[in-house]
């Protein structure tokens, strides 16, 4: 954003806020900066719109490309007029990243942190700050001055917030609402509707590849071979299966380099991940958080890191040896072949066991639902108590 721009949305932020009432209802919903509809703001809203009255909330959500179709809610172009009047109105602000400048924090307004990962591998914030550029580090630290609530999925990731995330405020710690439909039986025709959007067979079977992604230019790290881990996968389990690989949003415009062969379907463009989770039988990743709402479904995962020690030099430190997690690695592809014939799933569910009580997790499929209570309060207590004090 230029220099002139970013002063302009500045004054009209400001001309915003003293001039315009925040409304008590509405709730400003944004993901990665509006680039999907997606992660814990999409299940947070769609709860709204499913278990509370039409009209109890005033639902507007940010969005990069304002084409979205969303029923019942409000979207509004990221940076647009109309997106600064939304959010300088809105009495509750709800996202899963850090927020810049132009979010200017009304005295009134409260702010949802959700983050974008129930629990993570790769060290975060304050214990990854040798790592981070200073400009985001001072985002972050302005970010979490204005934060009132933070989620938790786990009591290892309220220590992470307490410890890394320059924030001293409440902890909700009641689970990740984007992982509820991965704890709670979603119905056929929910699973079905995801297929038939992918033009995949019901009966089919899938295996996801979902890495995260890698400082530098090396491509070959996320190459995989595909029809063998395919023959592999099908002589262990039986049934036809089809490979979706979902490559992180920076690799879009290289992904077709990378994605082929037959019954492989690059999905890298697709918006939510946790549909992907929910309809996969099998994950292979590496050091992406989503190892951890994947394991909530107790289906087979296994990581794939050619590159550990490189990556541990180079990238991030972990918060984990990797040797201590439930999930089998491999660092070659003849060895993650090999992990996937020899996979036991009984000593795998118990792994599971073990390090779900480690952290500590706070999973019931309920995050959702409780937040929505808690956001209901926000919006509503004023009103009432005013209402009760003119009786």
């Amino acid at each position: 954003m230029g220099f002139l721009r970013k002063w302009l949305s500045i004054a009209i932020i400001y001309l915003f806020n003293f001039s315009l009432p925040v409304k008590e209802n509405k709730i400003f919903f944004f993901s990665y900066y509006g680039n999907q509809y997606g992660c814990n703001p999409k299940y947070i809203s769609e709860h709204m719109l499913k278990q509370y009255p039409k009209n109890s909330f005033d639902i507007v959500w940010a969005l990069n490309n304002p084409s979205t179709k969303l029923k019942d809610v409000k979207v509004v172009k990221t940076m647009s007029l109309k997106y600064f009047y939304e959010l300088c109105t809105s009495k509750v602000i709800i996202t899963n990243f850090r927020t810049t400048d132009l979010f200017v924090k009304r005295k009134n307004q409260y702010y949802i942190q959700t983050w974008h990962s129930s629990l993570r591998l790769k060290q975060i914030e304050k214990d990854a700050e040798a790592s981070l550029p200073s400009h985001y580090v001072q985002m972050a630290k302005k970010d979490s001055k204005k934060c009132d609530l933070v989620l938790s999925g786990c009591k290892y990731s309220t220590s992470i917030f307490k410890r890394a995330f320059w924030y001293e405020g409440e902890i909700f710690e009641h689970g990740t609402p984007r992982n509820d439909m991965l704890i709670n039986n979603y119905n056929v025709n929910y699973r079905s509707r995801i297929l038939n959007g992918l033009k995949i067979a019901k009966k089919s079977k899938i295996i996801l590849y979902a890495p995260t992604f890698r400082k530098g230019n090396n491509l070959e790290i996320y190459k995989l071979e595909y029809s063998k881990i395919l023959s592999q996968i099908k002589n262990k389990y039986g049934g036809e299966w089809i490979f979706l690989v979902k490559l992180h949003p920076h690799l879009t415009s290289k992904s077709k380099e990378l994605v082929y062969g037959k019954d492989v379907i690059d999905v890298t463009a697709y918006d939510d991940i946790q549909e992907l989770l929910s309809i996969s039988d099998v994950l292979i990743s590496d050091y992406s958080s989503l190892m951890f709402d994947f394991a909530l479904t107790k289906r087979p995962c296994f990581l794939y890191v050619p590159d550990l020690d490189e990556y541990m030099a180079n990238d991030r430190n972990l918060y984990f040896d990797i040797q201590d997690l439930p999930f089998n690695h491999a660092t070659d592809m003849d060895q993650l072949l090999l992990l996937m014939q020899q996979f036991n799933h009984k000593k795998y569910e118990q792994k599971l066991k073990e390090f779900s009580s480690l952290i500590g997790t706070y999973e019931n499929g309920k995050a959702a639902e409780k937040l929505v209570k808690r956001i209901y309060e926000v919006c509503f207590k004023e009103k009432e108590k005013k209402l009760y004090e003119a009786i």
